[in-house]
């Protein structure tokens, strides 16, 4: 099963969870902009119960990873497009006053602060959630499919990121990736051993035809010759 460190560590983690927006609203209740889609700055800090300076540090920290997960930067004419057609029907304690640009966050890139919010006891709850499903779900996997090579691949990846998040992440991928591409190796070995033998013989049949060749060439001579000679007479 995973662990809380594990996916606080390792971003292949949390990308392989963050589908599983619905984990807020099982939490807590996420109050959106009116838009249904966004939050704002402020929005994700009173959803986990922080300051908004802990989610911008955070948000500046993490941006690519954030970005990725859909979280963007309005500015100049479409600031002023939101603001007039969006934040202008936000009625909780007037809507948010941004002067140059306005950082916007989907439910994906809040799932996706909840899976790096260290102090936070709902982003806690979150993580507790999303393990908790994901350890559900792949126990029904196993059970329903018996397969013994899933069930070792899912201790592999285990393995992987725990020892990810201790730094150790280096050897445990060259072990896997070495365990993996082992068979394929010992294949490639075989089909160029193969591929060395058909050559051989195909070298073989060349040098035949071509002694075949001169054999044939050398019979024509000799068969062409009398008639020459008759001719001649």
């Amino acid at each position: 099963m995973f662990t809380e460190a594990a996916l606080l560590e390792s971003r292949s983690l949390r990308s392989g969870l963050s589908r599983h927006v619905h984990a807020l609203d099982k939490v807590k209740a996420l109050v959106l902009l009116p838009d249904g889609l966004h939050v704002t700055t402020r929005m994700v800090a009173d959803y986990f119960e922080v300051s908004e300076e802990v989610v911008r540090q955070l948000s500046s920290r993490h941006r690519a990873e954030l970005h990725s997960n859909g979280m963007f930067t309005l500015r100049g004419a479409d600031l002023q497009r939101f603001k007039r057609d969006i934040l202008s029907r936000y009625s909780v304690q007037g809507y948010p006053q941004p002067r140059s640009n306005l950082v916007l966050f989907p439910r994906r890139a809040v799932l996706n602060i909840a899976m790096l919010l260290r102090d936070s006891d709902v982003a806690r709850r979150v993580r507790t959630y999303l393990l908790d499903t994901e350890a559900g779900a792949r126990d029904a996997a196993r059970g329903t499919t018996g397969n013994s090579v899933c069930s070792s691949l899912d201790r592999h990846v285990e393995e992987v990121a725990v020892r990810a998040a201790t730094g150790a992440v280096t050897g445990v991928v060259a072990e896997a990736v070495e365990r993996a591409v082992a068979p394929v190796v010992a294949q490639l070995g075989e089909l160029n051993a193969r591929m060395a033998r058909q050559t051989e013989v195909v070298c073989a049949m060349s040098v035949r035809l071509a002694d075949v060749g001169d054999d044939l060439a050398d019979l024509r001579r000799r068969a062409g010759a009398p008639r020459r000679d008759r001719r001649r007479r």
